[in-house]
């Protein structure tokens, strides 16, 4: 299967706009293509065009071109399901009926296979990408360029090809690597997240002012929310000037006039403010100020007068510059009712502001100080897995926890890491979910990188970051329900990305010649599973995947029923009129069956004459 051509779709939307700017003209081989007409194009939407040579505030780099092309552009992949790795929603090894998501592969490659699936479903994405510090990454994608090559395209050579300055720009090198990685990645992320959806990206000083060149182009900069400051070390380092102990996580919104983001629970820090000495019906209360700021001409005159305190008449002005809060009619009826009080009887004004009538719980600050560290992580996994080192520079779940929370407040929220690691997110979902038996879901991708020989990890057997992100799953899964005895899903469908199930030749019928049609009776490879073809299925028609999936036989023949039936699926050999009448009785909006399986030409004829008769509203489709 391919991918949707996002270009040929953006294409398409313009042509329906403004089929007037749709035109032709002669490429450099003297072929007619069509092309995009951007005098008329301007005429239409009353905007100036500029042209490659006019200046304009832009944030660019070698190759930007190309990843732009890249996030578009189709792939002839597929996901295919990893049983033996799965775990069922009650932590049953191999089961498959959870509706969380782990995914093995490149997750430019993932993040394509499911973006119609999920387009606009996702209410949260967190990711923690690579940090740039001049380390390799694993992500190599296939415009890089050499050093020379660089220093070609970024000026730094004079006519006759040699480098002006030595090396001179090769830390640009690393920035271009990692701005060609991140930038399409994050264009395709964009459009997985609802319209009241969020993204945290964790970050620090390497990258963090491209980062947010970055998203300003991508998410837009009005749609940026705040640039949060972790403190992930108790302590600062000695071995430099400065010892630095924060990182950043970076939170934009698919639309800032949308997005409503949750709260964190009241610590008892935050609860021992408020008390009630004075045996309030209201409840505990805390003293607050009266008075607003005056700053910038919002002083409002009536709410200039004096507050006489009933114990003593004394009179009490807002200070210079500031009035109080409302008019002397309200303030008079607050005093009365004992909402408005007065310092030991005698003194000065204050309102009760009462634990009752505030938000119920706090925002997340941007001064992240008290959210664990990085040593909290390690030691979270060394517990986990029974051994110091599985897995390092992982976030603690301490920090994901509320900031899931503060992201995805709602109950079936969708959330997407997909730069996972050692899979903390996950771990996090679970301790959420279990508090009050919620389902939140989670769709996790990870390169499966190869572990270092040498290290504890490859020792223990975790031949790869998936191996230990996948035990980690199981591992908390396991523990939260021993512990909590909640009733959520502590699974996950585990698949990972794979070549295409269709025998390259299905994608290229002209380069075929006649004498070999007689071998095309079958287009699938031969190694593909019935469980394969299905995946493909339901992500071409945009099904998730993971919805629930049963098996059925139907007229003696196998049949996957998806999402209560609105997917029926047949794959097995000599499919007869009797299974494809059964089928059409049961009315799914979907019916699909494979090519090389219908039994004759007899059933093959008659095969749409059998659905326009049991259910001319299936939509029907042939591997």
């Amino acid at each position: 299967m391919h991918t949707p051509d996002i270009a040929e779709e953006n294409y398409k939307k313009l042509a329906a706009l403004f089929p007037d700017a749709i035109t032709e003209t002669i490429d450099d081989e003297g072929n007619v293509i069509r092309a995009i007409d951007k005098d008329v194009l301007m005429q239409e939407i009353n905007t100036k065009v500029i042209d490659d040579g006019q200046e304009r505030y832009q944030f660019t780099w070698p190759d930007k071109r190309k990843s732009m092309v890249m996030a578009n552009a189709p792939i002839s992949k597929t996901l295919r399901l990893e049983k033996e790795k799965s775990v069922g929603r009650d932590g049953t090894p191999g089961g498959v009926d959870s509706e969380n998501i782990y995914i093995e592969g490149d997750n430019l490659d993932a993040l394509k296979l499911l973006q119609e699936t999920y387009l606009g479903k996702v209410k949260m994405i967190y990711i923690d990408p690579p940090y740039n510090t001049g380390n390799d990454f694993i992500y190599e994608d296939d415009f890089a360029q050499s050093a020379d090559e660089y220093a070609d395209d970024s000026g730094q050579t004079d006519e006759e090809g040699n480098r002006l300055v030595q090396n001179s720009e090769s830390n640009g090198r690393f920035h271009t690597d990692w701005l060609n990685m991140i930038y399409p990645r994050l264009r395709i992320a964009r459009d997985f997240l609802a319209d009241d959806g969020v993204i945290f990206i964790s970050i620090d000083d390497n990258e963090q002012e491209n980062l947010k060149k970055v998203c300003d182009e991508i998410f837009g900069e009005k749609n940026f929310v705040e640039c949060l400051v972790w403190k992930k070390r108790a302590t600062p380092p000695n071995d430099k000037n400065i010892g630095r102990i924060h990182e950043f996580i970076l939170v934009y919104a698919k639309n800032i006039e949308k997005i409503r983001l949750g709260l964190l629970p009241r610590d008892e820090k935050s609860l021992s403010r408020y008390s009630n000495p004075d045996n309030d019906p209201r409840g505990p209360w805390v003293a607050s100020d009266l008075s607003a700021n005056g700053k910038g001409g919002r002083i409002v005159q009536s709410c200039i007068y004096p507050i006489v305190n009933p114990n003593n008449h004394k009179e009490y002005y807002p200070s210079e510059g500031r009035c109080w809060l409302f008019n002397s009619k309200k303030m008079t009826q607050w005093i009365k009712d004992g909402r408005v009080s007065f310092r030991d009887n005698t003194g000065a004004p204050f309102l009760k502001r009462y634990l009752s009538e505030v938000r119920n719980g706090l925002t997340l600050p941007t001064i992240m100080t008290e959210f664990g560290y990085s040593q909290t992580s390690a030691a979270e996994e060394d517990k986990l897995f029974g051994k110091k080192g599985i897995f390092e520079y992982a976030k603690p779940t301490t920090l994901l926890n509320p900031i899931i929370r503060v992201g995805a407040p709602e109950n079936n929220d969708i959330i997407i890491d997909f730069f996972s690691g050692s899979a903390t997110t996950a771990h996090a979902i679970f301790q959420l979910n279990s508090e009050n038996n919620s389902h939140r879901k989670f769709i996790l991708i990870q390169i499966p990188e190869l572990t270092n020989k040498k290290s504890v990890a490859y020792k223990a057997g975790y031949k790869t970051i998936c191996d230990i992100g996948e035990e980690r799953i199981r591992r908390a899964g396991k523990k939260i329900k021993e512990e909590t005895g909640a009733d959520i899903d502590y699974g996950f469908r585990c698949f990972k990305v794979d070549s295409s199930n269709m025998k390259d030749v299905y994608y290229t019928p002209a380069d075929i010649g006649q004498l070999s049609l007689d071998g095309l009776e079958d287009n699938i490879k031969e190694d593909r599973t019935p469980e394969d073809l299905l995946i493909q299925v339901m992500l071409d028609l945009g099904i998730l995947l993971s919805s629930d999936t049963e098996t059925q036989e139907i007229a003696g023949k196998k049949v996957f029923s998806v999402a209560d039936g609105y997917l029926l699926a047949c794959f097995d050999k000599n499919v007869t009129e009797e299974t494809v009448t059964e089928i059409a009785k049961k009315k799914p909006f979907y019916a699909v069956f494979r090519d090389s399986s219908i039994a004759n030409d007899s059933v093959a004829a008659n095969f749409e004459q059998i659905f326009e008769t049991y259910s001319p509203e299936t939509v029907r489709k042939v591997l």
